[in-house]
């Protein structure tokens, strides 16, 4: 399993405009059998910077089989406009450092 972590700083749009965003790009993740889940977060203490989190099945599963199947490009033109407000955007593997907090219960 791959996770991928984007991390955008807004400058020319605003929050609400990204979420608006998403809510019809996850359309197109949820339909993807390359997608295992995602999630968007929003800073608190700057509102304007989110991170999209995606757990893929693999690296190629994302950047071959989704990039060329059916569901990327309505994905890619839910989110065009932010594309230039990206600060970074990487895949992480993961470790074997794992837990469940005691809030959890």
């Amino acid at each position: 399993m791959i996770v991928e972590y984007i991390r955008y700083v807004l400058r020319n749009h605003g929050p609400d405009m990204l979420v608006a965003a998403y809510t019809e790009a996850a359309r197109h993740l949820a339909a993807a059998p390359e997608c295992v889940d995602y999630e968007l977060t929003q800073c608190v203490d700057e509102k304007a910077s989110f991170v999209l989190r995606i757990r893929w099945t693999s690296a190629d599963a994302h950047l071959k089989a989704f990039r060329s199947g059916p569901n990327f490009p309505p994905f890619l033109t839910a989110i065009r406009p932010f594309v230039p407000e990206i600060a970074e955007m990487r895949h992480y593997e993961l470790t074997a450092v794992t837990g469940t907090g005691s809030a959890a219960s």
